[in-house]
């Protein structure tokens, strides 16, 4: 059986994008692979085995048109209104908490918050089928 062990995503700035997903989801670099044209930073945390991988094209300074594909990646968390709130004081200004309730039960509480390149990331909070 095949194993899901990473995503990857295209980013300017290096540093920017360490610092956004250390801070609001502690992740760290696992491995950073640096090549003439681009570089591969691998990210991860003790929560899964699954890694981010930003990928720096060099020269590049132009944003990458994110298009119509991307949907977005998603985290999940003990307590998202606290999270909501942190990610707030940090200045990365998470959109509105949102109590999914397809059926009137709230089978989900999320939000979303932009990474630096405007990746949209999804904030989940833990239950359910997100353990």
């Amino acid at each position: 059986m095949a194993k899901y062990v990473h995503s990857m995503i295209r980013v300017l700035d290096e540093a920017r994008s360490v610092e956004f997903y250390d801070r609001c989801f502690g992740l760290k670099v696992a491995e950073r692979l640096d090549f003439p044209e681009f570089t591969l930073i691998y990210l991860a945390n003790g929560e899964s085995e699954t890694e981010l991988e930003l990928t720096v094209n060099k020269g590049r300074t132009e944003p990458y048109a994110l298009g119509d594909g991307y949907g977005h990646v998603a985290f999940t968390v003990d307590d998202v209104d606290t999270e909501h709130a942190r990610l707030a004081d940090l200045g990365y200004a998470p959109r509105k908490l949102v109590d999914f309730a397809p059926g009137g039960e709230v089978i989900a509480r999320f939000f979303f918050v932009a990474d630096p390149d405007g990746y949209q990331i999804e904030v989940i909070q833990r239950g359910g089928r997100y353990r």
